[in-house]
């Protein structure tokens, strides 16, 4: 079976069953209300953070390093979720220049994600900067989380 089969097949199965539709669109929605629910509110404590307190600043880290899990395996869970999303109509998503411009800003925001990361391990290391490069980061993927799901709304609507 090849894969324009096998893409066919899916398409005619999700098409056809409202019960997986509900699901995968779910899964693709909750992963993005929950990772980039929980990145957001992050980003909005490490915006918010107006002291140099050593105290303040270790509890802001481990909650920061406690956040890139969940969001993570959000962000697995909302990639899985696209693949099947847009095998379910490829012909439509690959000529879409709203899908290629959200893709676009899922890379976007994978990117900034990994320097954040980065950023974290420098500040939990002690390097004073990095925070810095924390509160850039943290403005970029409140913007990015809010950007993509604005892609993703008007992929299905304006097209």
């Amino acid at each position: 079976m090849s894969l324009s089969d096998l893409m066919t097949s899916w398409g005619s199965i999700y098409a056809n069953h409202a019960v997986i539709r509900t699901f995968v669109t779910f899964a693709h929605v909750g992963g993005l209300i929950a990772g980039g629910g929980l990145a957001i509110a992050t980003d909005r404590s490490v915006l918010s953070l107006a002291s140099h307190d050593p105290a303040s600043q270790r509890s802001l880290l481990q909650a920061i390093h406690g956040a890139h899990r969940v969001v993570a395996v959000s962000l697995a869970l909302v990639a899985l979720s696209g693949v099947l999303l847009f095998a379910s109509d490829a012909d439509t998503f690959l000529y879409s220049r709203f899908f290629w411009i959200k893709m676009g800003l899922v890379v976007l925001l994978v990117v900034n994600g990994a320097v954040l990361w980065w950023a974290e391990r420098r500040a939990t290391a002690g390097d004073q900067l990095a925070w810095r490069t924390l509160r850039v980061t943290a403005l970029a993927s409140i913007t990015l989380w809010l950007l993509t799901t604005l892609g993703g709304v008007a992929l299905p609507n304006i097209g």
